[in-house]
């Protein structure tokens, strides 16, 4: 199971008129060429001149994240929840950091946020009900290792939701 963070391409929806856009079409353009550290480097050549700019601090997380940059990516987004902390799409990239880490609960609580902030944030509802899967399975680990009788119930249930997990993955 793959949380899917808040893509690239959004930000491009909504491109302001600002000098950002010429750099963020470009950018955008690089790294669907697979020029990808060439696209960095244009957004933060970018970033240099214009520092609060939202949509390319936002451009610049999701690249660092797609590249594996994962701890450059979190410092990035969680920058962004402080200066915009009106915004979902930071947290929802939070999580799926958080998640990809293993750090389940902060990613819940971030997708929680998310979803306070835009209860119809159709990809962080998606993405906690995978979080609340995985947490789900834990439970039923930790329960069935606690256990001093095996329990068929138990093992049911965990079979189930990690075959429901597997089932979940992107192909």
């Amino acid at each position: 199971m793959r949380l899917r963070p808040a893509a690239l391409a959004f930000l491009l929806a909504f491109v302001s008129v600002a000098a950002s856009a010429d750099d963020l079409t470009n950018a955008q353009r690089l790294w669907l060429a697979g020029q990808r550290s060439a696209a960095v480097t244009e957004v933060e050549q970018a970033l240099a001149r214009a520092p609060d700019d939202l949509q390319l601090r936002f451009a610049l997380g999701v690249m660092r994240m797609e590249l594996g940059d994962r701890k450059v990516a979190e410092d990035i987004f969680t920058r962004i929840t402080q200066d915009f902390p009106d915004l979902a799409d930071p947290y929802n990239n939070l999580a799926v950091l958080h998640a990809a880490s293993g750090e389940l609960d902060e990613a819940k609580a971030a997708l929680e946020q998310a979803l306070r902030l835009q209860p119809e944030h159709a990809q962080a509802q998606e993405n906690l009900g995978d979080v609340l899967m995985r947490l789900a399975l834990r439970a039923y680990e930790r329960a069935q290792k606690l256990s001093l009788t095996p329990s068929d119930a138990l093992s049911t249930k965990i079979t189930r939701t990690l075959a429901l997990t597997r089932e979940l993955q992107p192909r």
